[in-house]
């Protein structure tokens, strides 16, 4: 395998729906006797059906993963991303031999350390030290080893107080923190972190953050990580892996596999950009928003485009004034620039009772880098109320030349630009 860390050739794991014990010794025994004494095929291979979790199937068995194919290198960070259900955790699993797979071969070199759910591998009636202790005994490790991280374990995980108190009586964050500093300094070759930093507080998720990274850049180990905070895995990752009713959808860089994931994601989930209207005053009605006359939430935005034509439509049956602010963001949610007139000029426009148009063409910075923006669009009067919020309403796909993310910004503007509009 060379410098391959990691490798998952043809991968499947099958589900058997329902209750177990109901029906299954059948089911085991004509497998077995199908596979091992006749040497067929696994009859029930193909009847499994795709994983996917919305719709109901006429097969009691599924596919939580098929088909997976891809290799890690030593030394890689690699994010596992997608929605609930797309096979993360059971990817993960598979490799930490807590599952065996159904169908192909997993390869990996050196020790794996797996933090997949909160107080994983502890036992809740031993101390926390017991617990450290036992964990290391199980990865191969002497007592003297051990002994031997015990105070930079204990220091990191900051539960010094409580070492010597069953872990029982720990906190979730308690534990996950304990966990996570037993998996990450027992110098696994590997180490596979499931969603449990989502646990612990701000503090220990960028403590945890920056040991992944020193584990992997400082000492040439490899991390799978999973996340659904997408700035979490552009920080720490190199690369992505994006699942999708458990198959491999897309493979790359991290930002790639953010910008696929994302793109994906919108789409699936509303198809107008009206749809993310999630407030507006009674009065008003909205009837439809458009980017570039278009409703569709997802738009291309090629090298050679100036400028952004956005128009709100609606109805009102009294009167307001109004300023409309459009943000764009980056895939972790860090605003990039905005329209604002009324908060930059003091520009705010009225409207009378009765069907109208809001019409605004915003110029575009000259130099877009390839990348996906969120849009915000928001309609109300300065300091007094919202009348309409649209957050995330919709994606764009820039097409640009820049090899950058985003829209690059001038450093006069400390990271945030104000667009001007016609």
């Amino acid at each position: 395998m060379s410098n391959i860390a990691i490798e998952f050739e043809n991968v499947g794991k099958m589900y058997r729906l329902g209750r177990v014990g109901t029906g299954t010794l059948s089911h085991d025994l004509n497998r077995w006797w199908q596979t091992s004494i006749l040497h067929h095929e696994d009859p029930y291979l193909k009847i499994g059906q795709t994983n996917d979790r919305s719709q109901k199937g006429t097969s009691d068995y599924v596919w939580a993963l098929q088909n997976i194919n891809f290799k890690v290198e030593q030394g890689d960070v690699v994010g596992i991303i997608g929605k609930n259900g797309a096979g993360k955790s059971t990817l993960l699993k598979l490799l930490s031999n807590i599952t065996s797979p159904t169908t192909g071969v997993i390869r990996y070199k050196g020790r794996i350390a797996s933090l997949l759910e909160v107080g994983t591998g502890f036992h809740p009636e031993l101390t926390g030290r017991e617990n450290i202790y036992m964990n290391g005994s199980i990865m191969g490790m002497t007592k003297a080893e051990i002994t031997r991280k015990l105070d930079e374990i204990v220091d990191f995980a900051g539960v010094e107080r409580y070492i010597d108190t069953p872990t029982k009586r720990y906190s979730s964050g308690m534990t996950v923190r304990l966990g996570f500093a037993v998996a990450a300094f027992m110098e696994p070759e590997i180490l596979v972190v499931d969603e449990v930093l989502a646990v612990g507080d701000a503090e220990f998720q960028k403590k945890a953050i920056g040991k992944m990274q020193d584990v992997s850049q400082g000492e040439g180990r490899t991390v799978l990580f999973v996340s659904h905070n997408m700035a979490a895995v552009k920080n720490l990752c190199r690369k992505g892996i994006v699942l999708e009713n458990g198959q491999v959808s897309y493979t790359g860089t991290q930002n790639q596999a953010i910008d696929f994931y994302l793109a994906n994601n919108f789409s699936e989930s509303k198809t107008r950009i009206a749809d993310s209207i999630i407030f507006k005053k009674s009065f008003i009605d909205i009837y439809s928003i458009k980017i570039n006359n278009s409703e569709n939430v997802e738009s291309t935005i090629v090298s050679n485009t100036e400028y952004l034509d956005i128009e709100i439509e609606g109805e009102t049956k009294e009167p307001f004034s109004f300023d409309l602010i459009v943000t764009f963001k980056n895939q972790s949610g860090v605003p990039l620039a905005s329209l604002e007139e009324g908060h930059y000029k003091g520009t705010i426009e009225n409207i009378k009772i009765g069907k109208f148009k809001i019409s605004k063409r915003i110029h575009l910075p000259k130099y877009l880098s390839k990348g996906v923006c969120l849009l915000d669009i928001v309609l109300h009067h300065p300091n007094v109320e919202y009348y309409m919020k649209c957050l995330d309403c919709a994606i764009l796909n820039f097409d640009g030349n820049y090899d950058g993310f985003g829209v690059p910004l001038s450093l006069s503007a400390r990271g945030f630009a104000g667009l001007e509009c016609e």
